[in-house]
C-alpha cells in the first residue's frame, strides 16, 4: 500500500510517499481501507520532533480517518468487513498511521459511522468535536442561555464548537479573518460574526452582550488574544485555552477583579471513560442531523507536505482532509 512516512524530523519536506507492506489484523484488531484522513495542527508539531509525543522513525502521521473495514482479526465482535467506520485520536490516543491507504486499529477503538456522515466528515470527530465538547462543557461549564465567544471560529474546532453550543442553547459569537470565514460562521448559526483583523472588532462583541462581555470564551490562539480576552470577558467569566503557539504578557489583576477562570484543555489529559460518552453523544447527534461536520478542503494523500503547511495558515475553514 501507499503511505506517507517521515524518515527524519523537520519541516514538511520530510514527508514522503512510500510503498509499504499492508497491515495485517491480529487478535482483537481490524484493518480499515482509509477513504479520508484528517490533518491536525498537532500532526505538524509531532513532525518537528519537539512535541510531547515523539514517535520512532520512520513513522506515518495521522490519528483520524474514515473508511471501510477490509479485514477482521480473531476475537472481534460487532464489526464486519464492509462496515463504514471512524477512527480517531481521542478513541485510541494514537496520532500515527492514518496518512495511508490502510490503517490497523484495535476493534475497541473503532466506531460505526452514521450513514449521513461522509468519510471526509468523519475525520472531524477524533480531535475537533471532542476538543470542542470538552472545552465547552467539562472545562467551560457552558449553560443554556449564556453567550460564548469563539475566538477563531472558522476552523474545524471552531465550527464544531458553534454547532455544539447552538445545540446546547447558547448564544454564539465567532471571529474570523475573511469574508468567507465570516459567512461560514454565520451559516453555522452564530448570532454575530466579527472580523478579527479589524482594530475595533471586540467593541462589537462587547456591545452585543450589553457591555457585560461573554460568559465563556474559547481561545484558539492564546499567545495573541489572551490579554484581550481577559479584558472582554464578563465578571466571573471562563476563558478556555484550546490553542497556543507562544508566550504572552497578561495583567493578572484582571483575573482577580473579575474572578476569571482561565483553563486549558488537552485531549491527552482525558481518559477513555471521559471520551466514550462524548463520542456516543457526538455520533448520536451526527445521526439525527444535530451536528454536521464542515470539510473545508480535500487534498490528495501525496500532497501531505503541502497539507502540513496549509493547516497552519489563516483561512483554514473547517476540516482539512487527505484522500488516498
Amino acid at each position: 500500500m501507499k503511505a506517507i512516512r517521515a524518515h527524519a524530523f523537520g519541516g514538511p519536506e520530510v514527508l514522503q510517499l512510500d510503498e509499504v507492506d499492508d497491515p495485517v489484523a491480529g487478535t482483537g484488531e481490524v484493518v480499515i481501507d482509509v477513504r479520508a484522513a484528517g490533518v491536525n495542527p498537532a500532526d505538524t508539531y509531532m513532525r518537528l520532533g519537539t512535541y510531547a509525543i515523539v514517535p520512532a522513525l520512520p513513522y506515518t502521521p495521522g490519528g483520524d480517518a474514515g473508511g471501510v473495514i477490509a479485514e477482521v482479526g480473531p476475537d472481534v465482535e460487532g464489526l464486519a468487513v464492509g462496515d463504514r467506520v471512524v477512527v480517531g485520536t481521542a478513541l485510541s490516543f494514537e496520532m500515527t498511521g492514518c496518512y495511508a491507504e490502510k490503517v490497523k486499529r484495535k476493534a475497541t477503538e473503532v466506531r460505526r459511522l452514521p450513514d449521513a456522515i461522509s468519510f471526509a466528515q468523519a475525520t472531524a470527530f477524533g480531535v475537533s468535536y471532542v476538543t470542542a465538547h470538552q472545552a465547552l462543557f467539562a472545562r467551560g461549564g457552558a449553560r443554556a442561555g449564556e453567550t460564548v465567544f469563539i475566538h477563531g471560529a472558522s476552523g474545524s474546532v471552531g465550527t464544531s464548537a458553534i454547532q455544539l453550543a447552538k445545540r446546547a442553547g447558547l448564544t454564539v459569537i465567532g471571529s474570523g479573518g475573511s469574508r468567507q470565514a465570516l459567512d461560514l460562521i454565520r451559516d453555522q448559526g452564530a448570532a454575530l460574526a466579527v472580523n478579527h483583523t479589524a482594530p475595533d472588532y471586540l467593541d462589537a462583541v462587547s456591545a452585543h452582550t450589553g457591555g457585560k462581555g461573554p460568559a465563556l470564551i474559547l481561545e484558539m490562539l492564546a499567545n495573541v488574544n489572551l490579554a484581550a480576552d481577559m479584558k472582554l470577558a464578563a465578571k466571573f467569566g471562563r476563558i478556555i485555552v484550546i490553542g497556543n503557539r507562544g508566550e504572552i504578557a497578561i495583567n493578572p489583576r484582571l483575573a482577580m477583579m473579575k474572578e476569571l477562570d482561565i483553563r486549558g484543555v488537552a485531549l491527552w489529559n482525558m481518559t477513555p471513560d471521559q471520551v466514550k460518552p462524548i463520542m456516543d453523544d457526538l455520533l448520536s447527534a451526527a445521526a439525527d442531523g444535530s451536528i454536521n461536520p464542515v470539510v473545508g478542503r480535500e487534498m490528495p494523500l501525496a500532497e501531505a507536505s503541502a497539507a502540513h503547511v496549509a493547516v497552519l495558515e489563516s483561512g483554514v475553514h473547517g476540516k482539512l482532509v487527505l484522500v488516498p
